[in-house]
């Protein structure tokens, strides 16, 4: 009896430090959750408790870009889903197996793993996760340039998602539709699925993870761009990164940072473009604390700076280093809106004409 309450009691407690592990995790303190529930998995006995662990291993590291790490956890937890002998925990760790290879661009692994959990005999639990079986092999084929089955694969997910009423899986399923449009070039559809799943983030995602927004203004970023309405491009590319750079999702920042470059190139812009990526990236490494990569581009910064004269003509500073409001004068030249308000005439500092209305940079 004493044996089964220390049991028990061990569950509890391995319950609660994930529950910790998890607070901190949505609180955005990922290496505090991460220290929690490694200690987890070192000192719990029970199997259940470390295959729900491995669970959230696996979903942090794949969210900061470690995928290889996140496969080593998906291969322990297959290990701990055949010690329960549970078709149930087997399906999901096949899953996450899959997904894990999905990230690493292994796609055939993927497809095979996923295959294997369709193939599986379980519950009812298992078969409401072939709706994400059916998006990640959706996703593998369109890795491979496997259009029609990648398309009948998103199609089967929606259908899960929809019979089940499940709106996450919805949300994710449209993102990848809007990839699979954006590749075979229908940029009106590539728009309008990333569209339908901002919509399902703004009426039910009251209580899910950031990164669903994050994803689905991305997703429309690349489809604006395509269609040339390169203002939309640039607010929804700048709404997902601001998301990226708050989680520390590394992939995004670096899909955010290619389609701000695409955006710049598109305008015409490229030494603006690269102004704007040597400023983000700078951004990047001073949060990582990378001081070698951070010196790089804070002097690749300055060179961008002096080699497109970026100076406001009244204090001599840089244009572009500081979030300051500027402004646009009918002869060309422009200055900080704070220095041309201490000017005292409405004539250009730098050539004397005269200076009407105006125009926001």
């Amino acid at each position: 009896m004493r044996l089964f309450n220390a049991w028990e009691m061990g569950q509890d407690q391995t319950k609660q430090q994930i529950e910790k592990g998890l607070h901190l995790y949505q609180s955005n303190q990922t290496e505090k959750a991460l220290r929690v529930w490694m200690r987890v998995l070192e000192k719990s006995a029970d199997p259940a408790g470390r295959f729900r662990v491995l669970g959230c291993l696996i979903t942090a590291h794949a969210e900061m870009g470690r995928y290889k790490d996140m496969l080593k956890f998906a291969v322990v937890q297959i290990d701990t889903a055949r010690e329960l002998e549970d078709p149930d925990y087997l399906t999901e760790s096949y899953l996450n197996l899959a997904r894990s290879n999905e990230k690493l661009c292994e796609f055939q692994k993927t497809i095979s793993y996923c295959k294997t959990c369709l193939n599986m005999q379980g519950t009812t639990v298992s078969l409401q996760l072939n709706g994400q079986v059916s998006l990640s092999m959706g996703n593998a084929f369109l890795g491979l340039s496997i259009f029609q089955k990648a398309l009948e694969c998103f199609e089967k997910a929606l259908r899960y998602a929809h019979n089940n009423d499940d709106k996450m899986l919805e949300c994710r399923v449209c993102c990848s539709l809007g990839n699979f449009y954006a590749q075979i070039k229908d940029y009106e559809k590539a728009l309008f699925f990333p569209c339908k799943a901002a919509e399902l983030v703004n009426d039910y995602g009251k209580g899910w993870s950031l990164k669903y927004r994050a994803m689905s203004q991305y997703h429309m970023a690349v489809a604006y761009r395509k269609l040339g309405r390169l203002a939309d491009a640039m607010d929804c590319c700048e709404e997902s990164m601001k998301i990226a750079l708050q989680h520390g999702d590394r992939p995004l920042q670096a899909l955010c940072l290619l389609c701000f470059a695409d955006i710049h190139r598109s305008r015409k812009d490229v030494q603006l473009g690269l102004l704007k990526l040597h400023c983000l990236c700078e951004r990047i490494y001073r949060t990582k604390g990378q001081q070698r990569e951070l010196r790089d581009h804070v002097v690749k910064f300055h060179e961008c700076v002096e080699e497109m004269e970026l100076y406001c003509g009244m204090c001599g500073e840089s244009i572009g280093e500081k979030n300051n409001q500027l402004q646009a004068l009918p002869c060309s030249h422009f200055f900080h809106l704070k220095c041309l308000q201490t000017n005292g005439t409405r004539g250009c500092p730098n050539c004397r004409r005269l200076s009407v209305k105006p125009g926001y940079v």
